[in-house]
């Protein structure tokens, strides 16, 4: 395989030169990630989405579909130092972020030392979040939001850049503590996985129980990639687009919504960090397609995995067979459209 420049901001400040530059990268990603990765194109694009934004990913499937491969991968072609934690519910906070002991050395003086948990990494993998308890899910909203964890009034930075990749099943609800709105608020996309298409599946039976074993290879360092979500920032955003996505969340919120779908059906809606996430990864999903700057297409096409975990239906709507998909598809038909 051909080598390809490393990505490097320009000093002149050559935006189209730049996003150029940076979509061939992102490419060379994609092609590595698809020699371990079959089909799910929309889940990979999603994911790179919120790599590219700084942000968190929330991964929702069944069992066997591929989330920890996906995060494994992620890891060897970012070039980031990844983790993985099964999430259980005797998990504790100190299994997470780290713990003090207490050392002595030679001459008998008694002193206490941080050991850094798994969270001290670039990619952290939280297996099955949901299974472990409130106490411990919250260990990590300080780190998922700041950067950074406290321990014993000591703060701690994480390496940068750092993400977190939680993965949930969501047909097995026994004996799980579901995500508390903090939190799932965190997360910058909720990323739902489905069945491959039947070409896929073949390809990924073919490949995976033959003697040969295809692993991917880097294709970007963690210094490219969080110049590339510096180089996102710098992203001019139409007006039009900055609109859509103030009424798209707007509308959502059924204290102020003027969509008497909204009022009668959402118990709450999105707060403004839906918009500021759903301004980052528009810039993602532009700069994935090689364009300078996002379209309301984008808008509309991130509206779903932007909104859907930071709203909620109220007992009626439930009772009455109401699809929260189905109100965000219409807050889009009536905003964006």
């Amino acid at each position: 395989m051909s080598a390809i420049a490393p990505f490097v901001p320009h000093s002149s400040g050559d935006l189209p030169g730049e996003v150029e530059a940076l979509g061939a990268r992102i490419g060379r990603v994609r092609a590595e990630i698809g020699r371990s990765i079959f089909g799910q194109t929309e889940v990979v694009d999603q994911t790179l989405i919120t790599l590219l934004s700084g942000g968190h990913v929330l991964l929702v499937g069944v069992p066997g579909l591929g989330k920890s491969r996906l995060v494994e991968t992620l890891g060897t072609v970012l070039g980031l130092n990844a983790k993985r934690v099964q999430f259980t519910p005797d998990l504790m906070p100190a299994d997470i972020l780290g713990s003090e002991v207490l050392d002595e050395d030679e001459h008998g003086r008694r002193s206490f030392r941080f050991v850094p948990g798994p969270v001290f990494c670039q990619l952290l993998m939280a297996d099955e979040i949901n299974r472990a308890s409130p106490r411990t899910q919250s260990a990590l909203l300080q780190a998922m939001q700041e950067g950074k964890v406290a321990i014993a009034g000591v703060e701690h930075p994480l390496p940068r850049p750092f993400h977190v990749l939680a993965t949930q099943n969501p047909i097995e609800q026994e004996g799980t503590y579901p995500l508390p709105e903090a939190q799932l608020d965190r997360f910058l996309l909720e990323v739902q996985i489905t069945y491959p298409e039947l070409v896929d599946e073949r390809a990924m039976l073919v490949a995976t129980t033959g003697s040969a074993d295809t692993r991917p290879e880097p294709a970007l360092t963690a210094a490219e990639l969080m110049a590339g979500q510096a180089l996102l920032r710098r992203m001019p955003v139409g007006d039009s687009v900055v609109d859509a996505i103030l009424a798209l969340v707007r509308g959502g919120r059924p204290e102020t919504s003027s969509e008497e779908q909204v009022r009668k059906n959402v118990a709450w809606g999105p707060g403004p960090r839906a918009a500021q996430a759903l301004m980052l990864a528009t810039r993602a999903r532009a700069l994935l397609d090689g364009r300078l700057a996002p379209s309301l297409e984008d808008v509309a096409a991130l509206a779903q995995p932007v909104l859907r975990h930071r709203m909620a239906l109220n007992f009626s709507a439930r009772a009455d067979g109401v699809v929260l998909a189905n109100v965000i598809d219409h807050l889009v038909a009536r905003f964006v459209a």
